[in-house]
């Protein structure tokens, strides 16, 4: 799915339409002592292999968000692309 670098749309911030640099959402670093990262570790220490069984479902696309960047605030926003769900990665076109 190709995505312009700018897009004109409405900056919740300035209240009005403006200029938007699109850039690609990074994952934030995850904690490593959140009560899901401990429990993970500790069932999976020692001689155990795989904790949990085989996914019986099949897994659906997600949703491609791409961040949005006002270029008279430079303030950010997520916008989800596209209503249904999608396995294309987003490109930004150059």
């Amino acid at each position: 799915m190709k995505v312009p670098k700018e897009i004109r749309t409405y900056c919740p911030s300035c209240r009005k339409h403006t200029a938007h640099k699109v850039k690609n959402p990074r994952k934030g670093k995850a904690r490593g002592l959140a009560w899901g990262t401990l429990r993970h570790e500790r069932r999976t220490k020692g001689y155990v292999g795989k904790v949990k069984g085989q996914a019986t479902v099949r897994k659906q696309g997600k949703r491609q968000k791409v961040m949005l960047e006002c270029k008279e605030c430079k303030k950010s926003h997520e916008r989800v692309l596209g209503g249904g769900r999608t396995k294309k990665k987003v490109e930004i076109a150059r």
